[in-house]
């Protein structure tokens, strides 16, 4: 099983990608989706030890958490040390479960791929990249952005250059749905050909 990691920079499309390849029939884990899940489970508790007040009803409140930890080095830590091993945890029961079903191919979509150590976890990686102002386009269109808080991201990313360096195949989402459609399933023919299931 060929194991493809999917990372890129904030505002790059990594999430619309991602769909492409479920859509193409290939198995993604989604490393947002899987946190999401962990914050209204098992993750939240040890969230709001760390961080009193930043969970309601069972859940961590995603909007009280970025205004502890966003600029805070050392509380960033502190979080990535709880989520960061639930979120390997998840993934790995992912990567058995299709290991076991004998999938050719599945994507770990995964935002700090580079930074976070995960290199050694893939066989290839996939960057989804686009110019810098398309990506602050997009960026600061999201509720509650800012120049600030982008900057504050930005800062603790590996660049988008180096990102683009260090890949096995880049994905320029800037040229639009068509374009990237066309890129992942090229990736896909080129990795494991016909042997991806199509979906029904």
């Amino acid at each position: 099983m060929i194991v493809l990691g999917l990372t890129g920079s904030i505002g790059m499309g990594k999430s619309t990608t991602a769909r492409m390849f479920a859509e193409a029939g290939v198995p993604v884990h989604d490393s947002d989706e899987a946190v999401h899940r962990l914050y209204a489970g098992k993750a939240a508790p040890l969230v709001e030890a760390a961080f009193p007040g930043t969970t309601q009803s069972g859940s961590v409140d995603r909007t009280r958490l970025a205004e502890r930890v966003l600029g805070d080095a050392a509380a960033l830590k502190r979080l990535e040390a709880i989520i960061h091993p639930q979120v390997r945890a998840d993934a790995d029961a992912f990567l058995a479960r299709h290991r076991a079903a004998g999938a050719p191919l599945v994507v770990l979509d995964i935002p700090l791929l580079f930074e976070t150590g995960g290199r050694d976890r893939v066989n290839k990686v996939v960057v989804v990249s686009a110019s810098p102002d398309i990506q602050r386009a997009r960026v600061l269109a999201r509720p509650g952005m800012s120049e600030e808080k982008l900057a504050s991201i930005l800062a603790r990313q590996v660049s988008d250059a180096e990102k683009r360096e260090a890949a096995d195949f880049i994905i320029d989402t800037g040229q639009g749905f068509d374009a990237a459609r066309a890129a992942v399933n090229a990736i896909v023919a080129k990795l494991v050909g016909d042997k991806a299931v199509k979906p029904a």
